[in-house]
Formats: C-alpha cells, sequence, structure tokens
C-alpha cells in the first residue's frame, strides 16, 4: 500500500486500563492520515486514556495500537497541564526549546538556527518578548501558548491534544485553534481530547464518541445528537470500577475516514454492544 494512503492509526479491538481493569474497551477502526478528530464523552469516559496509548505512555490490556505510516519521532503528545513544575527556574524559552529535543538531545546545544526556530515558534503563539520570562510567571494562556509553541518544533505529522482549551481565555483558545486549523490544512493528523461541545461543532469535522467503549464515530453533526450523547451518559453511570477485564466475540469498529479528516460519507458507526453476553459484567 503507498504510504500516503495508509491510515495514520489503526486500532484493533484495543482495550486499555489500569491495574488490568479496563477505561476504555473493545476499540478497533482506523483514522486516515490527514484526519482533524475531537474526542469526546462523559468525564471519566477513557478519553485521555486513549491518548496515552496512542502517545505510548500506556501498555495496551487487550489488543494493540498500530502506527504504519509514522516515522520516527513522528508523534507529538500534549497531556493535560501539569508535567511543568512551575517552581522550577526555567524560562520560557528553554521550555519551548524542549521541542527540539529530538534533534539536539538532552545534553546537546542550540545553534543560530535553532535559537531563530525558537523565536519563530515563540511570535506564532503571540509570545514574542516573553523568552526570558520564568515559567512559573506565564499566565494558564500564556502557558498554553509556549506549549504549543514547543509543539510547532516537533514538526510531528501526528499530534495529540489533551483538553488543550480548558481554563483559558476565549482569545487564546481562537488563537490556538488558528493553529490547529493550520496544522490540518497541512496534512497533519490531529487528535483532541475536547469538552465544550459547541467547539466540537464549529471546528473538528469529525468526532468520537466514547463512554469507556466505543458510542459513534463519524461526521460531527451526526455524533453529537441528543441521543448518541444520551447513550453516553447512560454508559458511564453505569460504568464498574472494579470490574474485571472483559472479553466479546463481535468487535465493534469504526468506519474509515476519508483524507479530509471525515468518516465516510454518511456513516456514523454506533456501538450497540450493552455487554449482553452471558455475565454480569458492569461496564
Amino acid at each position: 500500500m503507498d504510504a500516503a494512503r495508509m491510515p495514520m492509526i489503526q486500532l484493533d479491538n484495543l482495550t486499555l486500563g489500569y491495574d488490568r481493569h479496563p477505561a476504555v474497551h473493545h476499540l478497533s477502526g482506523e483514522i486516515a492520515a490527514g484526519a482533524l478528530v475531537a474526542v469526546v464523552g462523559p468525564n471519566g469516559a477513557g478519553k485521555s486514556t486513549l491518548l496515552k496509548g496512542i502517545a505510548g505512555e500506556l501498555r495496551p490490556i487487550g489488543g494493540r495500537i498500530v502506527m504504519p505510516a509514522l516515522p520516527a519521532h513522528g508523534l507529538a503528545y500534549m497531556p493535560q497541564r501539569g508535567e511543568i513544575d512551575h517552581s522550577f527556574p526555567v524560562s520560557v524559552f528553554d521550555v519551548v526549546a524542549m521541542g527540539l529535543w529530538h534533534e539536539v538531545g538532552a545534553f546537546g546545544g542550540l545553534s543560530r538556527r535553532q535559537r531563530e526556530r525558537v523565536r519563530d515558534a515563540l511570535d506564532a503563539v503571540g509570545l514574542t518578548g516573553f523568552e526570558a520570562r520564568p515559567i512559573g510567571s506565564l499566565s494558564g494562556g500564556q502557558l498554553q501558548r509556549a506549549r504549543f509553541a514547543r509543539l510547532i518544533l516537533q514538526d510531528a505529522p501526528l499530534i495529540l491534544l489533551d483538553e488543550p482549551f480548558a481554563a483559558i481565555d476565549s482569545r487564546t483558545v481562537e488563537d490556538l485553534v488558528a493553529l490547529i486549523l493550520g496544522w490540518h490544512a497541512e496534512g497533519r493528523t490531529i487528535l483532541t481530547v475536547v469538552h465544550d461541545l459547541e467547539q466540537v461543532r464549529r471546528y473538528f469535522p469529525t468526532a468520537l464518541l466514547l463512554s469507556r467503549e466505543p458510542v459513534a464515530f463519524g461526521p460531527t453533526a451526526q455524533v453529537l445528537t441528543p441521543e448518541l450523547l444520551a447513550r453516553a451518559r447512560r454508559l458511564s453511570e453505569a460504568f464498574d470500577d472494579n470490574a474485571a477485564e472483559c472479553h466479546i466475540e463481535a468487535v465493534p469498529t469504526l468506519p474509515p475516514s476519508t483524507g479530509d479528516g471525515a468518516a465516510a460519507p454518511g456513516h456514523v458507526h454506533v456501538h450497540d454492544h450493552d455487554h449482553a453476553h452471558g455475565h454480569d459484567h458492569r461496564h
């Protein structure tokens, strides 16, 4: 298969969790290269867990994740805020420059051209003049801008963003969305966990609705319906955090998505499993 036509992400009956308890399970399907997907669902639905699994920070309990077209250092992952110690005396410039680690290594110095690239990235997110500021002095919105500048330097074809718009001002949201849409226009594959459904409807052509299991995947307008959102809430409320790992024979799948980031036209997958498979297993 032509590498350009390969899916960026293949999920094969994927189950992810902690201490053998599933947090998201039985997820199969493909996400095309160049897709722009919002990952949505109730609190505790497994959205962040899915991104951790794709990023390689969490080993699958079952199934697998395959990324056949992804080059080395081709994935950029921005977790929820909290990975930066604000009390550590590091400058905004140095935090952003960490995006070049795959080029310079842990202890390498920056060339003049690389320093220019750091300054260009800061300018692209509206932080020119903040280079020497301590990272701990930034507001929430400024910190997110710095984290996006670091992503710019990673220059990755696959970008995973976990709640990038949480607790920041509307102007910053607009600027960061513009960056995301620019990356999408360049053909990058982007999965973003988003809580605000209006933002999803406005900016994301495709949505994956999770509630510990796949509920629906497809064009956003067809996924974010009252019926499917209510189903996701019901599944979340019924989930038993202490349940053991389950196994099913019929694996639900995501429909193939097209290169423009949308699922196959008119095709919305709805997971109708509800774990009616012969044992008392309340997910």
